[in-house]
């Protein structure tokens, strides 16, 4: 467990990093109040290894690992009991901005990829992580962390395209609707 000087160190880091190491939560679970359990969950667990890490430089990476780790583990425990629901994520009225819609829809995307794909993509797009730092944050190979990403934005490609088509059918279909009633 840490010390007393390693305890006044690792507030100043988490007071230090907080709303970066929350960006980087958000990024991984889309919803706000999961997010933050999401990084107290994984400052707890940092916080008994915390002298462990010799290199503190490295900490936010160490942590993001952590994160990522325990969403896995989140993931495989809820997909045990999970119902899929035809709901939409609530959003707040402000945050009506494109880019909020933009990052909303990516944020939905993301579900259809698996959680080590997701992981690929936020740490190499998002943390604008090297490919070698993303091998050594998920435990894996360059190669692995290369051929995981090619997969993944493929998916999100192919995701991206079959809910444009399914807009411009729906659109179409509403345009005849209204063509039809003005008739």
């Amino acid at each position: 467990m840490a010390h007393g000087g390693e305890v006044l160190e690792f507030e100043e880091y988490v007071r230090t990093r907080q709303d970066a190491l929350l960006r980087s939560a958000r990024r991984l679970v889309p919803d706000p109040v999961d997010a933050q359990d999401l990084l107290q969950t994984a400052l707890v667990r940092t916080y008994g290894r915390w002298d462990g890490i010799a290199d503190k430089r490295l900490a936010d990476a160490y942590l993001r690992r952590v994160m990522i780790n325990t969403r896995t583990e989140w993931w495989r425990a809820r997909k045990l009991e999970e119902v899929p629901t035809e709901q939409l994520p609530e959003s707040s009225v402000d945050d009506s901005t494109e880019q909020h819609a933009d990052r909303a829809l990516l944020m939905d995307v993301m579900k259809v990829l698996a959680p080590k794909q997701r992981s690929v993509v936020v740490l190499r797009h998002w943390e604008q992580m090297s490919t070698e730092e993303t091998a050594a944050a998920l435990g894996m190979s360059a190669g692995t962390v290369k051929s995981t990403l090619h997969r993944a934005l493929a998916r999100l490609r192919e995701e991206l395209e079959s809910r444009d088509r399914e807009e411009l059918v729906s659109r179409a279909l509403e345009r005849e609707e209204r063509e039809r009633c003005a008739a």
